[in-house]
């Protein structure tokens, strides 16, 4: 699994893919953040609402972006076969790839603390921020980029088209997210609450109240397993 997770952070850092990752990451939720109309200096208020507001939705595009050339590179130029003759697991080679996407949406994450950092400073009095709904949102991020790789990781086991892996990817991504809250709001009451609770933003939000719920962990954990299991069938019936 760790010879895959370092071959697979190896080509992520030898090639431009993961700085320009990052790099795009970084200006867009910067902008928002600190230049953009409802930024967080003419907000008037300490916390960080409009960037845990928009990552995801960047997330929903970047994270299939680069797991799109996960199994679809290997399909297309044969490249799957050789690892299949490896003392490897199916599981190992899944494991060993979203280790490395996940690890390189960390290091995207790492400079945002820089956000943090600046607000509890700008506070009035100092440090006043919710640093608990921070933690927890972070936490969030973490998680809900962990099922976007997982989605991602499975939709590009589907095809040997990168194109036709980032496209399903970013739709799968999407209606987890927010379509399936879109669809709840068809509805009220007890329906509506069944329904929502099923979208990744229900739990999202949840964690970024500051009140870290087992449940809302557990969720998105079973969902990124849930994920990679649908990717392990698929390589199963890739060998057969």
């Amino acid at each position: 699994m760790f010879a895959i997770f370092r071959k697979e952070l190896n080509s992520f850092l030898n090639s431009l893919v993961a700085y320009i990752v990052i790099g795009v990451f970084l200006v867009f939720v910067g902008l928002f953040t600190w230049f953009f109309d409802s930024n967080v200096l003419d907000y008037g208020y300490a916390d960080l609402n409009n960037f845990f507001q928009l990552t995801p939705y960047i997330f929903i595009f970047l994270i299939p972006a680069i797991t799109m050339r996960s199994f679809s590179e290997e399909f297309k130029s044969g490249t799957i076969e050789l690892l299949f003759t490896k003392p490897l697991t199916d599981w190992q080679i899944i494991l060993g790839k979203f280790l490395a996407i996940f690890l390189l949406i960390l290091l995207a994450l790492l400079p945002t603390l820089l956000y943090y950092y600046s607000v509890y400073q700008l506070g009035n009095p100092k440090g006043n921020i919710d640093s608990a709904a921070v933690i927890g949102s972070y936490l969030g991020l973490l998680l809900l980029g962990g099922v976007f790789a997982g989605i991602g990781l499975w939709a590009s086991s589907l095809t040997d088209n990168q194109i036709v892996a980032f496209i399903f990817g970013t739709v799968i991504c999407y209606f987890l997210y927010d379509g399936i809250n879109q669809f709840a709001n068809l509805f009220s009451g007890t329906t509506q609450f069944i329904i929502n609770y099923f979208g990744l933003s229900y739990h999202y939000e949840s964690l970024g109240r500051g009140l870290i719920d087992s449940k809302d962990v557990i969720f998105l954990l079973s969902i990124i397993f849930l994920m990679l299991f649908l990717t392990k069938l698929r390589l199963t019936a890739k060998k057969n």
